[in-house]
C-alpha cells in the first residue's frame, strides 16, 4: 500500500513512511494536510489576546542556537523586578489578554521563590488570567538548582497558580544534534519526563520543536514521533508548534537557511503524523506572518497570538517585538479565508470575530 493510500484510509505512518513524506509533492501534502485540518476545524483559525513576559536574560547554559541570553551576543543583562512585571500585567490586562505567557533564562540568581512569588501575586490580583510559565527547562534548572524532585517542582507551581506549561525548551530531540545546539541543559528524555508528569498532575501544555538550523529532516521526524509516543500515554498536549530558527546574534553558523516550502511541508508533515494533537500552531513570530497564514493551508489552524511584547526571538531577528495589534490580526485571518476564532489557552473559543 502507499503512503498517501494509507493516509487516505488515516493509517498512522511510522518512521520509514513518515520520512518519504518529505520526498512528496509540495502541493500534494498540503492537500492532504489541509483536508485533515478541516476534518477536525473546519475553517476556524484559533488565536487568543496574550501578553509575552521574558523577565531575565541572565543564563546560566551557553546555547549556541540562542540571541536572547546575556553573553558576548547580548551583552545587557537584565532582571525585571515584580513590580515591573505586575505592572506590564496591569497595563495589558486593560487591553483584554487572556493569558500571560512567562518564560526567561536560567537565572542562578532570582531562585525559586522569585518565580513562585510573582505566579502567585499576578494569581492574586488577576484572578481571570491564564498563567502559562515556566518551560520542562526552566523546570529542570530550578530541580537542579534547589535539590528538589520534577515533582516537587511541578507541585509548587501549581500551588502558586501556573495554570498550564509552555511547550519551550525541546529544540531537537536528537541527542547528538541537541549536544551542538544546547548541550548543558535539559536532556530529550527529561523534557518528556517533566511534561508526562505535568500532564499527570491534571494540567495541559503544548510541544515545540526548533527547525531549520543543523538538523535533518530525520531528525524532525524523530522528534515527532516520540511526542506523539507521549500524547498516546497521556493525551495532555494541546499544540504541537515548529518554531523556524532564527539566524542573527547565535553562534550555530548556519549558512543555508530554510526554504518557505521546506517550511511549508514540516508544516503540513506535523499535521499528518501528529494524529493525537489537537493542534498545529504557525507561531508568527518565527515563521513571519505570511507564512503563518499561509500555513493554515499546509494543517495549522492556530497562529499564536497578539503577544504585545517579545524578546526571545526578536533578539534572533524576529520582527516580533512589539507584537501585533488586534484588529490587524483579526483582518488577516480574514483576508486569508478563514474564520478568527478567539480562544483561551485551553482552546475553549470565546468568540467568533
Amino acid at each position: 500500500m502507499s503512503i498517501l493510500e494509507k493516509i487516505e484510509k488515516r493509517q498512522r505512518l511510522e518512521y520509514d513512511d513518515a520520512i518519504k513524506l518529505y520526498d512528496l509533492d509540495l502541493f500534494d501534502l498540503a492537500s492532504i494536510a489541509n483536508e485533515i485540518r478541516k476534518e477536525k476545524h473546519q475553517d476556524k483559525t484559533y488565536f487568543n489576546i496574550n501578553r509575552h513576559i521574558n523577565p531575565t536574560n541572565v543564563c546560566k547554559d551557553v546555547c549556541a542556537f540562542c540571541a536572547y541570553s546575556a553573553s558576548r551576543k547580548n551583552p545587557n543583562p537584565y532582571t525585571m523586578s515584580h513590580e515591573q512585571i505586575l505592572e506590564i500585567v496591569k497595563n495589558s490586562s486593560k487591553n483584554g489578554i487572556k493569558e500571560v505567557h512567562i518564560v526567561s533564562a536560567h537565572n542562578p540568581d532570582t531562585g525559586l521563590k522569585w518565580y513562585l512569588d510573582i505566579f502567585r501575586k499576578i494569581k492574586e490580583q488577576f484572578p481571570d488570567i491564564h498563567v502559562k510559565a515556566l518551560t520542562a527547562a526552566e523546570v529542570h534548572f530550578l530541580s537542579k538548582q534547589y535539590n528538589l524532585t520534577y515533582e516537587e517542582i511541578i507541585n509548587k507551581m501549581i500551588e502558586s497558580g501556573v495554570d498550564s506549561m509552555p511547550g519551550g525548551g525541546a529544540e531537537i530531540f536528537d541527542e547528538k544534534v541537541r549536544k551542538r545546539v544546547c548541550g548543558g541543559k535539559v536532556t530529550s528524555q527529561q523534557w518528556l519526563d517533566i511534561h508526562k508528569l505535568w500532564h499527570k498532575s491534571g494540567h495541559e501544555s503544548n510541544a515545540t520543536m526548533l527547525f531549520g538550523h543543523v538538523e535533518q529532516r530525520e531528525h524532525r521526524i524523530d522528534h515527532m514521533l516520540r511526542l506523539r509516543k507521549l500524547q498516546d500515554e497521556t493525551q495532555g498536549f494541546n499544540a504541537f508548534i515548529p518554531l523556524v530558527y532564527q539566524k542573527e546574534n547565535n553562534y550555530l553558523r548556519v549558512k543555508e537557511f530554510l526554504t518557505g516550502q521546506e517550511i511549508l511541508k514540516t508544516m503540513a508533515i506535523s499535521r499528518i503524523l501528529l494524529d493525537n494533537i489537537p493542534h498545529i500552531k504557525a507561531y508568527w513570530v518565527t515563521s513571519t506572518v505570511k507564512l503563518a497564514l499561509l500555513a493554515q493551508e499546509f494543517g495549522a489552524n492556530d497562529l499564536d497570538g497578539t503577544i504585545e511584547k517579545e524578546s526571545i526571538q526578536s533578539a534572533a531577528g524576529a520582527k516580533s517585538a512589539n507584537g501585533m495589534p488586534l484588529e490587524q490580526f483579526v483582518d488577516l485571518i480574514k483576508n486569508s479565508g478563514f474564520t478568527p476564532v478567539e480562544r483561551d489557552s485551553l482552546y475553549n473559543e470565546i468568540k467568533f470575530w
